[in-house]
């Protein structure tokens, strides 16, 4: 009998933790895989992504979806990131994580957080994001398989996907520094873009804001820029973002 094949799976580095957070950190969009409370089967559809505070996925979603049906029924679920981009798309790296949703109870402090955060990723869904008959899911990683393009496989622990708390104080302040960037220092968050990610100019917006780095867009483009070290408190937040500025500028 032959022996199965099993998946070289090397070593999870720190480079590879940084690759599946910017996976998750820029994705719009994913494959949401959830099992059919009909007949037990896989069920895969695509969803709009963005990321709490810490880096958990959350979806927005119709309770008329087959898909907010069956997390209600089993709340287990995989997500699958990652856009290919020219080439063949098994080349370009893609995160697969296993996660169980968590429901969102509308009018809570953590609800807030998530549709700020969540409308400032795709803005267009402040059409129906107020409807009652749709909800926020929170997706709590569990683990998560990253495939960084051929022979590159690692499997990643809840811990490697996540930032660490505390996070009230980010949460608090956040809405108040991006509205402040945006407004008065628009060419400072452009040049982020540029500088630190290669973007090519443009009306960039900074999206998110968090201790290990910052989230930016420019319509559909997102792109994720780390920060050189942790912040660890909200007080750290200007001086790190005008060194930054500097930086980019080349100051």
């Amino acid at each position: 009998m032959e022996k199965e094949a099993k998946i070289p799976i090397l070593e999870t580095d720190a480079e590879a933790i940084r690759l599946a957070k910017t996976l998750l950190r820029a994705a719009r969009f994913g494959a949401l895989a959830t099992l059919d409370p009909a007949d037990g089967a896989p069920l895969a559809t695509r969803v709009a992504v963005a990321t709490a505070m810490d880096g958990a996925p959350l979806v927005l979603v119709s309770a008329l979806s087959a898909h907010t049906q069956a997390l209600e029924a089993d709340p287990r679920c995989s997500l699958l990131l990652g856009e290919p981009g020219k080439g063949d798309p098994l080349a370009h790296p893609r995160l697969t994580i296993k996660a169980r949703a968590e429901k969102l109870e509308r009018g809570t402090t953590i609800w807030a957080h998530a549709e700020r955060r969540y409308l400032n990723r795709h803005p267009k869904a402040k059409l129906y994001a107020g409807f009652a008959d749709f909800a926020f899911f929170r997706l709590v990683p569990e683990g998560a398989l990253l495939i960084g393009g051929f022979a590159r496989a690692y499997r990643l622990k809840r811990d490697d996907l996540l930032a660490a708390g505390p996070l009230e104080g980010f949460e608090e302040v956040e809405e108040g520094v991006i509205r402040h960037m945006n407004e008065d220092h628009a060419d400072a968050v452009a040049n982020y873009a540029a500088h630190f990610t290669g973007a090519e100019g443009g009306k960039w917006l900074l999206t998110g804001i968090d201790p290990e780095g910052i989230d930016l867009a420019k319509g559909d483009e997102v792109r994720r820029v780390f920060f050189e070290e942790r912040v660890g408190d909200t007080a750290d937040i200007r001086p790190t973002l005008v060194a930054m500025a500097k930086k980019a500028r080349g100051i």
